[in-house]
């Protein structure tokens, strides 16, 4: 194994791992900001009790979290030192103004949360815990349009034997960022809800402090609603961002070969990038991959053939993977449509408190599905159309790469094995026991 496969391998792993704490930070974060607010707003000590259980869950997860992120970055210096030199002129700015901006604006704001239950007013508190959710879903934003730059640049001009920022204000404003941005977010909403709404029905199912999970199981199922249905809209609007910016990953998607117009898109396919068809193709909808990706049943599609086979994705992990997170988006649907409709008598329904409690790791699949399409589909570029991902690993010998992928398997296994223990531990045992009387 080579230099850049260790480098590869070793990157994604990271990625994988730390793309476990990251989406329920985030949607866990506005999650506890609801309920406090809720509390602030009613009086009800439930509320307060709410926010104080699912935001224990969520310090979990951001503690962890933050050092798999952070040791993520050092791989642009340590593995990646070639693209850093070409390109962090543009991409170095957009995480330096996450970090100087958006990250310490959310950890000075968590220990102000964690620490100001006594100190502050109801109202500061709660100002706190949503200062601390809008930073976090900000970060989300700045490192969501640097992958956008790396999916599609602009802004940028090639002097000196690199890639120079001209136009920042181009960069955070193209409508590739604001739809990965935005579909991103609302996917890691998702997950919470169905997070929150599965820890619910464990102790519905034991009936264990019933109003308590009740109205968490009541507030997730609409705040989890809500965000499918964006999901769903801007993954639509999303693959057509893709079809417009990047046609070589589009056609990897849905295996599509030959370049034609009024492309069907067929329900079952088994691609085989061998002999550049597909073995297996059955029931077409005819020109739903025309009109899906540029809103015209005749429009025509590029296939692969048209692409140099140096400058294709893998085609299979890429299609699957699409199949796998869009199949996945539709069940959740499908699945939260129905919990929403009962929520009001969620106790009553113990098949469904049975069902969702084992999709709780489902939205972990889709979202990490989603994200191999993301970056498998955008292969063999590291910055589309400017960069290979092959000219942009450092110059380091095997056994480095070696002993570092070693290394940050090790690390990064104990850190996610440490996470799912921890919250399920805590997400067991439950909230504190009411308080004998209610007061503020």
């Amino acid at each position: 194994m080579d230099v850049l496969m260790l480098s590869r391998l070793q990157f994604a792993f990271a990625t994988i791992v730390h793309f476990i704490f990251v989406p329920l930070t985030l949607g866990l974060s506005v999650l506890v900001a609801i309920m406090e607010t809720k509390y602030v707003k009613t009086g009800d000590e439930t509320y307060k009790r709410m926010a104080k259980f699912w935001g224990k869950l969520f310090l979990i997860n951001f503690a962890l979290g933050i050092v798999t992120g952070i040791t993520l970055e050092f791989q642009f210096g340590t593995n990646w030192s070639r693209y850093s030199a070409y390109v962090g002129d543009v991409f170095g700015s957009l995480l330096a103004v996450e970090a100087t901006v958006a990250f310490f604006l959310e950890s000075t704001f968590i220990g102000v949360w964690v620490f100001g239950w006594e100190k502050l007013s109801p109202k500061m508190h709660a100002t706190a815990i949503w200062l601390v959710a809008i930073a976090s879903n900000v970060s989300a934003f700045w490192i969501l349009q640097a992958n956008a730059w790396m999916q599609h640049p602009v802004g940028y001009t090639l002097r000196g034997g690199r890639a120079e920022l001209t136009d920042f204000f181009a960069v955070i404003g193209q409508d590739l960022g604001w739809s990965s941005f935005i579909h991103t977010v609302s996917g890691a909403y998702v997950l919470a809800g169905l997070f929150v709404m599965g820890v619910c029905c464990w102790h519905l199912l034991r009936g264990a402090d019933s109003n308590f999970f009740k109205k968490s199981f009541s507030l997730a199922s609409v705040f989890a609603m809500v965000a499918v249905l964006v999901v769903v809209v801007l993954g639509h609007l999303h693959g057509s961002e893709v079809a417009k910016y990047q046609p070589a990953k589009l056609a990897a998607m849905e295996a599509h070969w030959t370049t034609a117009k009024h492309v069907p898109q067929y329900l079952f396919a088994i691609p085989d990038p061998e002999g550049e068809r597909n073995s297996l193709a059955i029931l077409p909808i005819p020109g739903a991959l025309s009109l899906l990706a540029y809103h015209d049943a005749n429009a025509e599609v590029k296939g692969l053939k048209d692409f140099p086979a140096a400058d294709r994705p893998p085609v299979s992990l890429t299609f699957y993977m699409f199949r796998l997170m869009v199949v996945l988006g539709f069940l959740f649907l499908a699945l939260l449509a129905y919990a929403w409709f009962k929520r009001g008598a969620i106790e009553d329904n113990p098949k469904l408190m049975r069902l969702l409690i084992w999709a709780i790791p489902l939205p972990y699949v889709a979202v990490q599905a989603g994200w191999a399409v993301t970056e498998v589909g955008r292969q063999p570029w590291i910055v589309y159309g400017v960069m290979r991902t092959a000219d942009a690993v450092s110059p380091i010998a095997v056994s480095q790469a070696a002993t570092s992928l070693v290394a940050f398997f090790l690390v990064y296994l104990l850190l996610a094995g440490l996470d799912i223990f921890l919250l399920a531990k805590f997400a067991r045992k439950g909230p504190d026991q009411a308080p004998a009387t209610a007061g503020r």
